[in-house]
């Protein structure tokens, strides 16, 4: 750097001084040819024009250092984000309206500006100390430090309106939340987590503290080393404090800041049925004989996840389309196995479907006492007015629907949203057998009271 500044320097003063001067005593010497030779003289003296042009250049240094001459141009650049340093009674205090950073501007010479930002030398101070707590806000100006006198500086914002409150605590019970579940291992699921701590003191001012909603502690899966089943002890788990929207408060202090949590992980998975479900509308005549998974009639599925969530599901449903089969004597199906909510990882994801047609057949039935009302609203009473037999056609082939128990048929009716009064309601059927459907032409009459 100091090599680079004396090329400069020394094609500086070539430029603008050895040469104009050069220039200057030839035109002399020809305007003056009566003393040409004295000035031939002196101009053949070898250290003549050196110590003539080391002196102007010393003149110049002069000039422009005391900016009776200025050479260089007026810059401006901006620093941005500088850290501010506040100083108050952070135990018995807090501190509202004040920035995290200031902004500032650098004007004068671009050397300065370049030495400036070289020593890095900036601090933002916001002192506070003589100040007590007070309803009405403080206007209080900034003070910082001048690494280049010759440089103006300015901040933005130059001064703050300041809040003092004292700072109040409350205890407050935390809970926790899990972030990053899906970093865990598919097959392993959370059984269970424990707090070192179910309280904690939060400071902060009286207004901060009725925002609080609640304090959690914030366990990162992603940042733990999790991979397999067991008990593992997590140290530095964050506590944050939350509104009632879920934001974050930031102008609360959590005391202490963070604590240690144990987890325990498990592996616990069930096994349960494929069921299949079909849409559309075979062709006139023909009903599906028989269906088929990977070969066998009864295919079932290892499923895995959280337990309380595993445990509701009876069957994985695989739809496919029939519309307009029946003509051919089957159908293959390549299908994707939709993963149900709460399920972290299955057995098998895809599967082979065969399914068959036959010649359908129909059956009527009779069903009778034991129709069942679902989505009563709570404290009504629903009674049959007409406890008459439901007339009910069944559709499918004929092995099908002679090997069908009549008993296992679930027949409803939906009362949602009927109130006080008597009603003439649809009956349904639920049908989790692909193999057959069922027609009921009839209706209920009831009344809710």
């Amino acid at each position: 750097m100091i090599t680079r500044l004396f090329r400069k320097l020394y094609a500086f003063i070539d430029k603008y001084i050895v040469v104009p001067i050069s220039r200057f005593i030839y035109y002399l010497s020809k305007k003056f040819k009566k003393n040409q030779g004295k000035l031939d003289k002196l101009l053949n003296r070898p250290n003549f024009l050196v110590y003539l042009s080391l002196v102007l250049a010393v003149g110049m240094f002069l000039l422009i250092d005391s900016k009776v001459i200025n050479l260089v141009k007026t810059e401006a650049e901006e620093i941005p984000n500088i850290p501010v340093v506040v100083k108050y009674n952070e135990e018995a205090y807090v501190i509202e309206g004040v920035p995290e950073t200031v902004d500032i501007t650098l004007t004068g010479r671009k050397s300065d500006i370049y030495l400036a930002k070289q020593l890095g030398e900036y601090e933002v101070v916001l002192d506070l100390s003589e100040y007590k707590p007070s309803e009405n806000p403080y206007k209080v100006y900034f003070s910082y430090s001048k690494p280049i006198k010759s440089l103006t500086y300015k901040l933005d914002p130059s001064y703050v309106q300041v809040m003092i409150k004292n700072k109040e605590s409350q205890v407050k019970s935390i809970s926790y939340d899990l972030l990053n579940i899906n970093a865990l291992d598919s097959k392993l699921s959370v059984k269970s987590v424990t707090l070192s701590k179910s309280e904690v003191v939060v400071k902060g001012g009286s207004d901060a503290l009725k925002e609080i909603a609640s304090v959690k502690a914030l366990i990162d899966l992603a940042k733990q080393n999790f991979s397999e089943a067991g008990t593992y002890d997590i140290d530095n788990v964050e506590l944050v404090a939350y509104d009632s929207k879920g934001n974050k408060l930031t102008n609360i202090e959590i005391v202490p800041s963070t604590i240690s949590a144990t987890v325990v992980l498990d592996s616990y998975s069930q096994s349960v049925p494929i069921s299949i479900e079909t849409t559309g509308e075979l062709i006139a005549g023909k009903a599906i004989a028989g269906i088929t998974i990977n070969g066998s009639t009864a295919s079932t599925i290892t499923i895995y996840g959280e337990q309380s969530e595993i445990e509701k599901i009876t069957s994985v449903p695989v739809t496919i389309n029939v519309d307009g089969l029946g003509k051919d004597g089957s159908k293959k199906y390549n299908a994707t196995i939709n993963k149900p909510n709460g399920v972290r990882k299955m057995s098998m994801e895809k599967v082979e479907i065969v399914v068959t047609f036959g010649e359908e057949v129909q059956k009527t039935i009779e069903i009778g006492g034991n129709i069942k009302p679902r989505n009563l609203s709570e404290g009504l009473n629903v009674n049959l007015i007409d406890n008459k037999d439901i007339t009910v056609q069944v559709k499918g082939v004929a092995s099908v629907i002679d090997k069908l128990d009549l008993n296992q048929i679930d027949a409803y009716v939906d009362l949602t949203g009927l109130g006080v009064g008597e009603h003439e309601v649809e009956i349904k059927i639920d049908n989790n057998n692909p193999l057959v459907s069922y027609v009921v032409s009839s209706k209920l009459k009831i009344k809710i009271s």
